[in-house]
């Protein structure tokens, strides 16, 4: 007589565990639609008893839950890395139907970005975003709020107060961390200079203050002159360094807070490509891998792009299955950011 087969078969021939089948038959708790297949497809083989009822539960219609992002700079490689693992975390959502509903805005401009908000209601359950901290984006997400929309922050903050949560970096521990490196590496005194895409920007405010807070306490030999905005693009960033580099022969470091880093890395290549000057930037893209390779970069403070795709839906999952009026899962959840030096790759 066959031997009659077990749960233990089951979770051996699927390659999960057995507290995962017996969430399957049970539902007591989400399990990936995916992960619900591979049971089922092993306890079919197998011939197992409750095979039948896994198909059952199998047909049960997931909720749908639209999940609504705003980003910047589409044709950025950074946010374009962005949005794939969007696309992917939404796939990959428990006990969900996820739809991403997804758009980019064209530029810092607070009026676009506020319209933009507004846009996505009614097309999305839970909304998501990258925006400056601006009186219009903060009514914009204030009337967005009194509709039952929830909206997260990403990357840097806006709508303190009225925003459901702000996922991203701690922005100043990360504007100290590129101090530090940056007068490990410097050799010898002179000037250093910060690279903002704009001033509305919470995030890259908080990293200049926390650079130029780390410089005053420990480096009082690099001095920090005044702050360039580039509106994180490659054009403003090239010409910008390229007069630095000629008006300041000292100069030893550039930190660029947000985008924009492929001009600082061009401009170094034609005119330092020595290492004499420190160039920390915030995202790793074929460009900056390619400038750490060189010498060019010295270090790169990026965002951990597929974990924070993870968390955010899955707050905003949360967040979409509050009952109405009900206290929504709010405050800063910050990542540990990803560091990465020439020796790292």
């Amino acid at each position: 007589m066959a031997k009659r087969s077990t749960i233990t078969d089951v979770a051996q021939e699927a390659g999960v565990s057995i507290a995962t089948v017996d969430r399957v038959l049970n539902g007591r708790e989400r399990v990936r639609a995916e992960t619900t297949q591979r049971v089922y497809d092993a306890a079919h083989r197998l011939g197992y008893h409750a095979a039948a009822l896994i198909g059952q539960r199998m047909q049960v219609k997931l909720p749908e839950v639209r999940f609504g992002v705003v980003l910047h700079k589409q044709g950025q490689d950074f946010y374009k890395a962005f949005a794939e693992e969007l696309h992917r975390a939404v796939a990959a959502a428990e006990g969900v139907a996820g739809k991403l509903v997804l758009e980019f805005s064209t530029s810092q401009s607070p009026s676009e970005m506020a319209g933009l908000l507004r846009s996505m209601a009614g097309r999305c359950d839970v909304l998501a975003a990258t925006a400056v901290n601006h009186p219009e984006v903060t009514s914009a997400v204030e009337d967005l709020r009194g509709q039952g929309l929830q909206v997260f922050s990403l990357l840097s903050d806006f709508g303190q107060g009225v925003r459901a949560g702000y996922l991203g970096l701690n922005n100043l521990k990360v504007g100290r961390t590129a101090a530090w490196v940056t007068a490990l590496a410097a050799k010898g005194a002179g000037k250093v200079v910060v690279f903002v895409g704009g001033y509305r920007w919470h995030g890259h405010e908080l990293r200049e203050t926390g650079f130029r807070g780390y410089m005053r306490e420990h480096a009082p030999h690099l001095e920090v002159i005044e702050t360039v905005v580039n509106l994180e693009t490659r054009q403003l960033t090239y010409e910008a360094v390229l007069a630095m580099l000629a008006r300041q022969p000292d100069l030893r470091g550039i930190y660029v807070a947000g985008g924009g880093m492929e001009g600082a890395i061009a401009a170094l290549r034609e005119v330092r490509r020595d290492g004499s000057v420190v160039l920390v930037v915030s995202a790793l893209t074929g460009e900056s891998r390619a400038g750490l390779a060189e010498g060019v970069v010295t270090m790169v403070i990026d965002t951990p792009l597929e974990k924070l795709c993870r968390d955010l839906v899955a707050r905003m999952v949360r967040a979409a299955g509050q009952a109405e009026g009900a206290q929504v899962e709010g405050g800063q959840h910050f990542l540990p950011p990803d560091l990465h030096v020439a020796e790292s790759l």
